[in-house]
C-alpha cells in the first residue's frame, strides 16, 4: 500500500491489477471521453470520444458502400403491433422496450404537469428496426426486380438495461443497422457471412483488436434470426466481447411483415432478409484492449489526432522562433495521408505546465507526442514520444516528417500483435469439467473478477450444458469458431459426443 502523499506510479488510479472495471471507468474519465448524464442509464459521449465514434463511423460507411450498401433512415418511433407480430422478436426485446403512451404534457390539479392525450396505440422507442423497416419494405418490394435492397441507417436505440456501463451498455446508444432483402437464401446467407467478414475486417485492420469469427448457439442467437454470426474479442482482464453481429432472419421476418414478391416465372414468394450491427460499444472494446495505467491509447487509424506538437520555452526569448518552428513541422506533416486520412496534428500552445499539458495527451491516447525546445530548435531536431511503448528519443526532424506514415503504422502493427499475443497467452484448450471449474474460479476470494480467459471445449448441443455454464461458472459459449475443424471429442460438462470445440469464456 503506497504511503499518504506518495507519488503514484501510474497516472490512472486504481490500476487494472487492482480494479479492473473502476480502472476501465477512471481511463474513460481521464481520457475525457464520456461521463453519466443525469438520465439513468444514459451518458453524454464528450468531443474525444466522439470524435472516435466519427471516425468508425467514416470508416465503417465507406466499407458498407464498397460492398453495394446506401444509406436510409427510419422512424424512432415503432407501433407496439408491429412488435407483436413476431413472436420470438418481442420475447427477446420486451423487458427491454420504452414505451411512450402519451402525447402530451398538461397542467395537473396541483399545477404540476403530467402525460395527457393517451395514445390510441402505444409506440415503442426503438430497440432495433426489423419490424419498422421490415413493413416499408413490404411495400417497396412487389418484383424480383426490385431486389436486392441493401440499405443501412447509422442511429440511436434505445434498450432499457438495469446495468449500465458507460460505452458498453447504456439505455440509449448509437450504432447503425444494415438491413436487406433477397430473393434466395443462398443471396441472404452470403450477405451473413459478407458483413461479418466487413467487421472483422475493420476490427483487426482500423481498431488493431483481434477477433474470432463464429455462429452463436441457439441459445445466444439474435430474437426471430435462423442464424447469427458474431465476431468475439479478448479484453485485457480476458473476458469476451461480442463487437458486432450479423443475423441470417430466413423468411421469418418477411412472413410477419409480409414482403412478397413475384419471382422470374410469375410466382409469388416471400423473400429472405438479414440484419447486422455494431454499435459505440466498439470505443468500449478499443479502451478496453489497448489502454494501459496511463490512460487511453488510441489505433492510429482511428485516433482523434495522430500528432501532439508540444512547444517548450522557459520566457518569451526564443518563443516566436520555437513556435513559428513548430507550426511550420504541423504543416508538413499535416501534408501526408495516413492510409486514406489526412494526418490531423495539433501545436498545443496553451499556457500551462508542461508536464501537466504531456499528461494530458498521454491520458487521451494520442499516437504520437512531440517536443521542440530551445534545443531541439537549435539542432533542427524533435524529441519524439510513442504512447504504445513510451519510447521517447530525440530525431531529426527531416528524419521525423520523413518517416511519420511508418511511425503511425508501427503503433498501429504492435497493438494488433500484442492483443493477438495476450489472446494467444490466455485461451486453453480444455477437456474436463474439473480442469474448466478451476480455470474460471478466482483464486483470490476478494478478486472475483480475476479468472481464465477463452477456453476451447467440447460441447454435445444441449442448452441445459448452456443453462450450467452460466448457473454454476457464470460462462457463456461465445462462439461455434467458423474456421473450427471437425474433432471429436467428449462434452467438457456430459462427456457426450462432440462434433468440434466450441469457445467459452466469461463475456461483457
Amino acid at each position: 500500500m503506497s504511503q499518504p502523499g506518495a507519488k503514484p506510479k501510474s497516472a490512472i488510479t486504481p490500476t487494472r491489477a487492482e480494479d479492473y472495471p473502476e480502472w476501465y471507468l477512471q481511463v474513460i474519465r481521464a481520457a475525457e471521453l464520456a461521463e453519466n448524464s443525469p438520465v439513468r442509464g444514459c451518458m453524454v459521449i464528450k468531443p474525444w470520444g466522439y470524435a472516435l465514434w466519427e471516425n468508425i463511423q467514416r470508416d465503417l460507411d465507406a466499407l458498407f458502400k464498397e460492398t453495394g450498401h446506401v444509406n436510409a433512415y427510419f422512424p424512432l418511433f415503432i407501433p407496439v403491433s408491429y412488435i407483436r407480430k413476431e413472436a420470438a422478436h418481442v420475447d427477446g426485446f420486451a423487458k427491454e422496450c420504452a414505451v411512450v403512451t402519451h402525447s402530451r404534457l398538461e397542467a395537473g390539479p396541483d399545477g404540476k404537469l403530467v402525460p395527457g392525450g393517451e395514445l390510441e396505440e402505444p409506440l415503442i422507442v426503438r430497440p432495433t428496426s426489423e419490424t419498422i423497416i421490415g413493413e416499408t419494405y413490404a411495400k417497396w418490394v412487389q418484383s424480383y426486380r426490385d431486389l436486392p435492397i441493401l440499405i443501412n441507417q447509422w442511429a440511436n436505440v434505445v434498450r432499457w438495461e438495469m446495468r449500465t456501463r458507460l460505452f458498453l451498455r447504456t439505455a440509449e446508444f448509437l450504432w447503425q443497422e444494415g438491413h436487406t432483402v433477397h430473393a434466395t437464401e443462398a443471396e441472404a446467407v452470403e450477405e451473413t457471412h459478407r458483413m461479418l467478414e466487413v467487421y472483422a475486417d475493420f476490427a483487426e485492420n482500423y481498431m488493431a483488436m483481434p477477433v474470432i469469427k463464429g455462429r452463436k448457439t441457439e441459445g445466444e442467437r439474435f430474437p426471430g434470426a435462423v442464424d447469427t454470426l458474431c465476431i468475439e474479442s479478448m479484453m485485457q482482464d480476458r473476458k469476451a466481447l461480442q463487437a458486432g453481429t450479423s443475423h441470417h432472419l430466413g423468411q421469418n421476418f418477411a412472413k410477419s411483415c409480409n414482403i412478397q414478391f413475384q419471382d422470374a416465372l410469375g410466382v409469388q414468394q416471400f423473400a429472405h432478409t438479414t440484419s447486422w450491427g455494431v454499435s459505440t460499444r466498439l470505443i468500449g472494446g478499443m479502451i478496453m484492449t489497448h489502454s494501459d495505467d496511463d490512460g487511453f491509447v488510441a489505433p492510429p487509424r482511428l485516433a482523434p489526432q495522430h500528432v501532439v506538437i508540444c512547444p517548450i520555452y522557459k520566457d518569451e526569448v526564443g518563443k516566436a522562433d520555437i513556435l513559428a518552428y513548430c507550426q511550420s513541422l504541423q504543416k508538413e506533416l499535416s501534408a501526408q495521408r495516413f492510409h486514406d486520412r489526412k494526418v490531423v496534428v495539433t501545436v498545443d500552445n496553451r499556457d500551462i505546465r508542461g508536464g501537466d499539458k504531456a499528461w494530458g495527451w498521454i491520458k487521451k491516447g494520442v499516437p504520437l507526442r512531440v517536443e521542440v525546445g530551445p534545443r531541439d530548435f537549435a539542432a533542427g531536431s524533435v524529441f519524439v514520444a510513442r504512447r504504445d511503448t513510451g519510447e521517447k528519443a530525440g530525431v531529426p526532424r527531416v528524419e521525423f516528417v520523413a518517416t511519420l506514415v511508418q511511425r503511425l503504422q508501427a503503433i498501429q502493427d504492435n497493438l494488433l500483435a500484442r492483443a493477438k499475443a495476450h489472446r494467444a497467452a490466455n485461451t486453453r484448450v480444455i477437456d474436463t469439467w474439473d480442469e474448466l471449474k478451476a480455470y474460471f474460479t478466482a483464486k483470490n476470494p476478494e478478486r472475483p473478477e480475476v479468472h481464465g480467459g477463452f477456453a476451447l471445449c467440447h460441447w454435445n448441443g444441449s442448452k441445459e450444458v448452456e443453462r450450467r455454464l452460466k448457473e454454476e461458472l457464470k460462462v457463456t459459449i461465445r462462439c461455434i469458431p467458423l474456421d473450427a475443424k471437425d474433432e471429436p471429442g467428449k462434452c467438457v460438462v456430459t462427456s457426450e459426443p462432440s462434433p468440434r470445440r466450441v469457445v467459452m469464456a466469461k463475456a461483457y
